[in-house]
């Protein structure tokens, strides 16, 4: 909770959360700390997984009814009249694309959500769904040393569509890699983790770094790195 309020006493007007994160506990945990919410104050979440007693502990849950009960209860746990951004956290290979689009169209129509978000979609998929209904964001995992969406990114770019890095920080780099970002931030005072994120500041307009964050020092860290500048030649190694 400390960590929460630090982050909004920092400037943050983002927080990213899910269902799927402790099974509505950390959205329930957003609330208990900032309800009533700022006005400034964007929450993101997503829906489209139940929780199972068996292996691997969940299932896909994108069939219209579902995802209409899980934005409901997500509502009621965030204490919120309308969801800022809800996103499918991932397609359901057992629905049809546009059943599952449908839904969240319809749920917005309705007032319950404001704005629609995809996460872990290919540029083809994000086609499809975009045929569907208006979509404002898509997460997907990537970071300077994992960039297997590029082509997700640049499609982004050019829609006018935010682009949410999950994983944005290059977790347990090592071997060359690591050295040469460790290079460019003693170059710049900074540290790995604010050289990873200042590159992807860099890299896109449409890129919004969503970090994992679980402590205070973590927080500073992080938003520490909108202060770090990269030099073009830094920028052209980190991107080599």
């Amino acid at each position: 909770v400390a960590t929460i309020h630090q982050a909004l006493d920092l400037g943050v007007t983002l927080i990213d959360t899910a269902h799927m994160y402790g099974w509505g506990a950390n959205e329930e945990l957003l609330a208990e700390a900032l309800h009533p919410y700022p006005d400034d104050l964007a929450i993101a979440t997503k829906v489209g997984f139940r929780q199972t007693p068996t292996d691997p502990g969940w299932r896909y849950a994108g069939a219209p009814d579902e995802l209409r009960e899980q934005v409901d209860e997500a509502l009621r746990r965030l204490r919120l009249d309308r969801i800022d951004l809800l996103q499918l956290h991932r397609l359901d290979p057992g629905v049809p694309l546009a059943d599952q689009l449908g839904a969240l169209r319809d749920l917005r129509d309705e007032g319950k959500i404001a704005r629609i978000g995809l996460s872990e979609v290919d540029e083809g998929e994000l086609a499809a769904a975009r045929a569907v209904v208006d979509i404002a964001s898509v997460q997907n995992r990537y970071n300077l040393l994992d960039r297997e969406h590029e082509p997700v990114l640049k499609a982004c770019e050019e829609a006018g569509i935010a682009f949410l890095p999950w994983r944005p920080v290059a977790a347990g780099a090592s071997g060359a890699q690591s050295e040469q970002i460790a290079t460019i931030a003693k170059e710049l005072d900074a540290t790995p983790t604010q050289v990873a994120i200042a590159w992807l500041l860099a890299h896109s307009p449409v890129i919004v770094p969503i970090p994992g964050t679980s402590s205070i020092a973590h927080l500073q860290e992080n938003l520490g790195a909108a202060a770090v500048h990269l030099g073009q030649d830094q920028y052209d190694r980190l991107t080599r």
